[in-house]
């Protein structure tokens, strides 16, 4: 009961881990995201299988999962962004190539 209850501890601890960094940035970067999946992963896969072999198989299976969350998050965040910008174009313009400045409204 002992080793199970190391378990679901250890996976309840990824989970909330995994949540922290929920607000991303439309930038790319999915390195927080993988790393934490690695660490949790390999943290669980030690765990459950008492073995040097299982942490490694663990960590990267968490690597793989949690840059697959991270691209997801990032993704989720440009297209808010995206959202927030077609929300506000009565403030963007663009420049034609006789210079002058022409305006975008709805």
């Amino acid at each position: 009961m002992k080793r199970t209850a190391k378990i679901a501890a250890a996976a309840v601890i990824a989970l909330g881990a995994g949540t922290v960094s929920a607000f991303a940035a439309c930038n790319g970067d999915a390195g927080t995201e993988t790393a934490l999946g690695a660490g949790s992963g390999a943290l669980v896969g030690g765990l459950a299988s008492h073995s040097i072999v299982g942490a490694v198989v663990g960590g990267v299976a968490g690597g793989v999962i949690g840059n697959s969350i991270g691209h997801s998050n990032n993704r989720a965040d440009c297209r808010r962004d995206r959202a927030y910008r077609r929300g506000n174009e009565h403030d963007s313009h663009y420049y034609d190539r006789d210079g002058h400045r022409h305006d975008y409204y709805r």
